[in-house]
């Protein structure tokens, strides 16, 4: 399923928020920005991202991943 365009501002603005909290994002194993991250989304046809949080001791979030699961999956089939 395709998101719209108001989706899309409101997860850039919530990495836009994670950002300011200096909380790391990566995407596919790689540092990325609130903009990469949307963008990334755009680009694919439908929803193929999963998020990954590391959690510090206290509970806070310290790192954000997004990982492209179909990516895996192809991975892992490919002899």
């Amino acid at each position: 399923m395709k998101m719209d365009e108001t989706e899309y501002t409101e997860l850039y603005m919530e990495l836009e928020k994670y950002e300011k909290r200096g909380i790391d994002m990566l995407l596919d194993g790689y540092q990325a920005s609130p903009l990469q991250i949307v963008t990334a989304h755009m680009v694919k046809e439908a929803g193929t991202y999963m998020r990954d949080y590391t959690m510090s001791g206290d509970g806070n979030i310290e790192t954000l991943r997004f990982t492209d699961i179909n990516e895996h999956f192809r991975a892992e089939i490919t002899p």
